[in-house]
């Protein structure tokens, strides 16, 4: 049987059966269409999860970034308030559960951000200052209580059968540590702020921690405890044979006004056995340069000098195997000075600070300069008397 081509079917069907061919034409019509609907449909999906994927790479971060990103907030509003006095940011912004202001500008200012107030506080430990030796303590109270025990509990041999004597009660002495405002106020054009290459948090920092390493090293030496911390020289000073309790004890250099001509080393010698051996295991000396100069020169007995400089970086000089901390506010060697101590100044000095570092931002005062007044709280006081001895420039 002839078979004649369908156009509608393309030769899959007789001629005779024309009805077949249509229908199966349209089927064929029909699935085309539902093909071209299926990947439209694919393709639109596969655009939703690309524009999906796309968000989520854009609003995670990694683990680490974290809390770098929850300071952005707080270091962008200081930043905007140091430049402009903009402390609409400052305002009830919330850091680490804590309110980052603890009053409005025209009340103290505002708290410095933690980056620049890490920065001044490492400038302030990385010093030449007795706070590298000392005790120091974070509080946020007014003052800071220091309890010491200056007597040993009683104790005794007992037998098995024998009665036991009652010992002695310990004596309890309580040092309060007041601590005083501390302040310094550099100065920059507000033409310098408007810069917006001019880094003025770590500008501000650096400015900051100068002022207060020269008030505070001065005063944890020399302080009178009026407004500011009491100096370890500020003790009743008494030869070390005669010391009682809330009194420094001295060894003298055996001259008048110098160290010894003869046998100068041996006041160093009896510096540091003055204290007492438990104290001793963790003494340094404390001296300015000109002193420091003047011992480095001293030989024993034996012709070998007692100074020795560190072979290694960022390590102290010692003196007769102990620490040596250069602080240029003790005094010189003259008659009656003391420019030598040695102690345990950890356990003899402490050191009680607020955390907390204010800043106000003040343009009017000194125009066409912006002032900006920084404020923190700290004191010091000896809290050891036993704990620091010092050497006197005197005969006996």
């Amino acid at each position: 049987m002839t078979e004649t081509t369908s156009r509608a079917g393309e030769g899959l069907f007789p001629a005779h059966d024309p009805e077949t061919a249509q229908a199966m034409a349209g089927f064929l019509n029909a699935f085309n269409g539902f093909q071209v609907e299926v990947k439209k449909s694919l393709q639109h999906q596969e655009e939703r999860l690309n524009m999906l994927n796309a968000k989520t790479a854009t609003y995670s971060r990694p683990p680490l970034s974290a809390a770098a990103e929850r300071e952005v907030p707080h270091k962008k509003a200081f930043g905007a308030y140091l430049r402009s006095g903009d402390d609409d940011g400052l305002r009830g912004l919330v850091l680490e559960g804590k309110a980052m202001s603890t009053a409005v500008a025209a009340d103290g200012g505002y708290l410095v951000d933690p980056q620049t107030a890490d920065t001044i506080r490492s400038m302030l430990l990385s010093t030449a200052s007795l706070r590298a030796v000392a005790n120091v303590a974070q509080v946020d109270a007014v003052s800071f209580d220091v309890l010491i025990d200056r007597s040993e509990v009683g104790s005794g041999w007992a037998t098995e059968t024998g009665s036991q004597s009652e010992t002695t009660t310990p004596t309890i002495e309580r040092i309060s540590i007041k601590l005083h405002e501390l302040s310094a106020m550099p100065k920059a054009s507000q033409r310098l702020l408007d810069d917006s290459a001019f880094d003025v948090e770590g500008w501000l920092a650096g400015k900051i921690a100068t002022r207060f390493i020269r008030a505070e090293a001065g005063a944890f030496i020399n302080g009178d405890g009026v407004d500011k911390p009491k100096g370890i020289l500020l003790p009743a000073k008494v030869a070390n044979a005669s010391w009682t309790w809330g009194s420094l004890g001295y060894v003298p250099s055996g001259a008048a006004a110098d160290f010894a001509t003869t046998n100068a080393s041996d006041c160093i010698v009896n510096l540091v056995y003055a204290l007492g051996a438990d104290y001793r295991a963790n003494g340094t000396f404390v001296m300015n340069s000109k002193t420091a100069g003047a011992v480095r020169k001293m030989k024993d007995a034996d012709g070998r000098f007692m100074w020795g400089d560190s072979l290694q970086a960022g390590q102290p000089p010692q003196l007769m195997g102990y620490p040596v901390l250069i602080c240029e506010d003790m005094p010189d060697v003259g008659a009656n000075t003391y420019p030598i101590a040695f102690g345990d100044f950890r356990a003899g000095y402490t050191i009680a600070e607020r955390p907390d570092l204010r800043i106000l931002r003040d343009p009017f005062s000194a125009k066409p300069h912006v002032l900006f007044y920084a404020s923190k709280r700290v004191g010091g006081d000896v809290t050891d008397f036993a704990a620091i001895k010092l050497l006197k420039i005197a005969v006996s």
